[in-house]
This record gives C-alpha cells, structure tokens and sequence, in this order.
C-alpha cells in the first residue's frame, strides 16, 4: 500500500524538526481512540477542531481590555487570539519545532474566557467554590462541554498557557511566552488609541531598549526568544529582555489594568451583570436538577456567552419593557439535562 499523505508528513517531521520537538507520532494520543486521517496529522485535526468550535467564533464579541468598544480597530478576544497564533507559529518556526501543535494550544487557549474579559473572570472567581481560571474552563469547553477529543498534547498547553503553570512541551512554552508579549502590545496600541495613555507616557528605559515603534517593539521581543533558545531544551527570552518586558508589563498594570484607569469604569456594570445572572439562573434550577449541579452549569453557560449576549439577557431579565421578549436560555436547561 502507498504512503498515506498523513504518514508522509510525520516522517516529515521526523525528518526536519528539532530533536525537542513534540513529533506527533509520538503523542501521547486522544482519550477516545479515532481512526486516523490520511490527509492530516492529529495536531492538524486539533487545530480544526478548534477553529470550526463554537466557542471560538463566541470569542469575537469577548472583552480583551475596552468592553464592547464602539470603535472597531479595538482588539476582541479572536483578534488576540489569531494574534497570538500568527506570533507563536513564528517562534515554533524560527526554532523548528512542531508548529502545528503549537496552532492548535494558541487557538485554543481563551476558549473557556467569560464575557468582559478578566473582569468577568474576577466575578465567577468570588461566586463559584474553589474559583474560576478561564485557562481550566478552556479544558473543559475542549474536553466536556464541545467534546473535541484532542490530543493530550494540546490540551495540557491550552491548561498551562497561563502564568504560573509549568508548560510540558517546548510548544506550550512558546504559546505561554508569546500570549503575553501579545497582550502586551496590542494592549499599549489600544490603549494609546482609546486616549488612556500616550507613547511618552510608557517607562523610557522599556522603549529604548525594545522601539517605540509597535512592530519593531514585538519584532525584537520574538527576536530576543528565538535567538536565546536556539538548539536549547528551554524556551526563553534573554534574562536582560525578560526583566524590560516585565518591567513593561508591571506598568502597563499599574497605568492601564487598575481599576482607577479609564479602561476600567465600566467594568462594575459588568460584575454587576455577571452577579445577577448568575444568582438569577441557580434560583432558575433549583428542584430541576440535583443541587450541587447547579453552580456548575450556571458557570459553563455563563462563562460561554458574549458581552452583548449577556448585557441582552441582564436586559430581558430585570429591565421593564412593554412587549415581552422572545429570547430564551434553551442552553441553560440542555446542559442541565446533559448533565443531571
């Protein structure tokens, strides 16, 4: 029998890639056995799988910084997502590793992230026992509630991809370094947009040593990452970038993500809605699936919806108006069925 287009391309692998590579052929496999495509690797299936997911299209109308910006130029969730992507293929190319594995992690990675960014997140945090982190509601979007049998490659880089995790594979690594030298950016970018900040404002040492320049600033930054680990086991940026670019990142906290900034006075709406939806749908289920159910539901359905879908529901639910509205939470009571 002929080579199959798939086993030709793991050779290919095999073949080119670094030896610190996470090859495919020797992954760790999927929870649920699959028969194999014979066009694609399995790292390739993920990526789809994730790319035709609901939960990534959702990601259009998330928060990333501006809630619900008026302005379409404003970064959304999706936009940092791709953003990250194109930024964390990059660096997997530069040093040859698996660059469809680290896609599919940087796809992936927000896709359990609440409506209003990380202030959504803040909310459900304080509500649910034991805390809500979106990079674990994102394992469970690919693993429980979208059922998209990945590999186990990718979904411990989708769960590690947050600070404070230990990545297990130099991909994962590579998805972790380059979502924070995104957000970073894009963010200053927004924010000077949106009148926050200025260029002048940001620390003078950080914008010598990188550019002022937007382009050449994240360019020296993926610079500083691949020319530091190069034929190393270790992903990194140079010990001298890393503390400029978390200098960076500390400013951009203190100036831009604090809760005086203008960026952020809208945002105790947004808990409020988050509030009063999530109390209002636990007393919804009470008696119609067992009780320690429910605050599980209500935080799968309420993390997935929209900044606009929520602020809808908020307006159905607790604002008056003269003809009653036709939207209904059909969502709500399928996963309370599914999982009572």
């Amino acid at each position: 029998m002929s080579e199959t287009i798939r086993e030709k391309l793991e050779q290919r692998e095999i073949n080119i890639l670094s030896e610190y590579a996470t090859k495919v052929v020797n992954s760790k496999g999927r929870k649920i056995q699959e028969e194999k495509s014979d066009l694609r690797t399995d790292f390739q299936r993920d990526r789809d799988r994730i790319l035709h997911s609901k939960a990534f299209r959702r990601l259009k109308h998330k928060t990333q910084v501006f809630l619900s910006p008026f302005d379409d130029h404003f970064r959304t969730r999706l936009t940092h997502t791709l953003e990250v992507s194109q930024i964390a293929r990059t660096i997997s190319r530069a040093l040859d590793l698996n660059e469809d594995l680290t896609e599919a992690i940087a796809l992936g990675h927000d896709l359990g992230h609440t409506p209003f960014g990380h202030c959504g997140e803040g909310v459900l945090n304080e509500l649910v026992e034991g805390g809500f982190h979106h990079n674990i509601q994102s394992v469970r979007v690919v693993e429980v509630l979208e059922k998209l049998n990945l590999c186990q490659e990718t979904i411990e880089g989708i769960r590690t991809h947050t600070w404070g995790f230990e990545p297990t594979t130099p991909e994962g690594k590579v998805v972790q370094l380059a979502d924070k030298i995104a957000y970073i950016n894009h963010d200053i970018e927004d924010s000077i947009r949106a009148g926050v900040i200025s260029e002048r404002d940001l620390p003078k040492d950080c914008i010598d040593y990188f550019s002022p320049i937007q382009s050449k600033r994240l360019s020296k930054m993926i610079h500083e990452i691949v020319n530091n680990s190069i034929g190393k086991p270790e992903i990194s940026m140079s010990e001298e970038g890393w503390a400029y670019t978390t200098r960076l990142r500390k400013w951009m906290f203190e100036n831009v993500y604090n809760d005086s900034s203008p960026a952020k006075l809208e945002e105790e709406k947004a808990r409020h809605v988050i509030r009063e939806l999530f109390n209002y749908y636990c007393k919804t289920l009470e008696g119609k699936c067992p009780q320690e159910h429910i605050v599980r539901i209500v935080t799968d359905y309420i993390s997935g919806m929209t900044d606009r879908y929520a602020v809808e529901r908020y307006k159905d639910l607790f604002i008056p108006t003269g003809l009653k509205c036709d939207a209904r939470d059909d969502n709500l009571f399928k996963l309370a069925h599914e999982q009572c």
